[in-house]
């Protein structure tokens, strides 16, 4: 695998997990899953509701 490709898949993660808490979900949760499922999980957290609270 490519260094950058990491790099970026990495940091897409990050700001997924950022982009979750802004709609009071779990960072941690939301990493993880983008880790795995990288830009579907964007395409997920962009249609999500954000939660009350």
């Amino acid at each position: 695998m490519d260094n950058s490709y990491a790099v970026g898949w990495g940091t897409l993660a990050l700001i997924n997990a950022g982009l979750a808490q802004g709609k009071n979900r779990t960072g941690l949760y939301w990493f993880l899953l983008s880790v795995l499922l990288g830009p579907l999980a964007t395409l997920i957290l962009l249609f999500v509701e954000k939660r009350g609270g």
